[in-house]
């Protein structure tokens, strides 16, 4: 089972669900115990699958941090904070990391684009 630590105690991920806007881009940041990566990725993908058959999913990259780095980190895009409260209320979807190893965290959040004049559009 994995551990579910928020990413902002201030704005839960449960609330950020509940928000009618889009697109929204998740980012899960993931800690694994040392020498479990291969393990965690393998039930990361299995759960991968099933959001990828979700509707309003875009897309998603799996990130590994280096040098020795315990941490990964999901970014996914969705059409909407909607569509990926739906998937997650779907009961063909298992909360709770099951499987995973023991000792994993999540902290997924969600974020939109922002356009900063000169360096990036919306």
């Amino acid at each position: 089972m994995i551990e579910f630590v928020e990413a902002d105690e201030t704005t839960p991920y449960t609330q950020q669900l509940q928000e009618r806007t889009g697109p929204v881009v998740l980012v899960n940041t993931f800690t694994v115990p040392e020498g479990k990566a291969e393990e965690f990725l393998a039930l990361w993908r299995r759960d991968a699958a099933y959001f990828t058959r979700q509707p309003g999913f875009v897309s998603t990259q799996m990130h590994r941090g280096i040098a020795g780095s315990r941490i990964l980190v999901n970014v996914a895009v969705w059409q909407s904070a909607a569509h990926l409260a739906a998937a997650h209320s779907n009961p063909e979807f298992h909360p709770g990391g099951e499987g995973y190893p023991k000792g994993c965290t999540v902290s997924p959040h969600l974020y939109e684009k922002v356009a900063v004049e000169g360096i990036c559009s919306d």
